[in-house]
């Protein structure tokens, strides 16, 4: 395992995947409680991703913002994980256009379930989460 603030080549092909995150945010003495996330990683290394405004996650974040994502390869491949720590931003705007571009990414919008679902997340009011590294450890085998 090696431990670094940014992300490697190898990060980042990783982390361009559709595969899921696991997130999780600081609260004092209560136990960490990763949550399956999609997300995106963007050019500058940080790592975006969407949730309702009003989620519990976000209330949270607004009162810690320290957060970790780990997202690792599936099963029947090779052991490759990263885990990303740091303190994130809540955006206002663009939350709604991350999660079109994360539906494409992780649904098959051609099946008109999927195409309702997403309407449904779109009238919902989301925020986007940007998560700022801070630690990234990394295990590749």
């Amino acid at each position: 395992m090696s431990t670094d603030a940014t992300l490697t080549a190898e990060d980042l092909e990783l982390l361009r995947r559709p595969l899921h995150g696991f997130f999780t945010v600081a609260e004092g003495a209560t136990p960490p409680q990763p949550r399956p996330v999609w997300f995106e990683v963007t050019e500058d290394g940080t790592i975006q991703l969407f949730s309702e405004a009003d989620a519990l996650k976000v209330r949270r974040l607004r009162r810690d913002p320290r957060a970790s994502i780990v997202v690792a390869a599936p099963v029947g491949e090779r052991e490759h994980w990263v885990a990303i720590a740091g303190r994130v931003t809540i955006e206002e705007e663009g939350a709604h256009e991350l999660a079109e571009r994360l539906a494409h990414r992780y649904w098959d919008l051609d099946d008109p379930a999927r195409q309702e679902d997403l309407a449904g997340v779109l009238r919902d009011e989301q925020i986007r989460i940007v998560l700022h590294p801070d630690d990234v450890r990394r295990l590749v085998y």
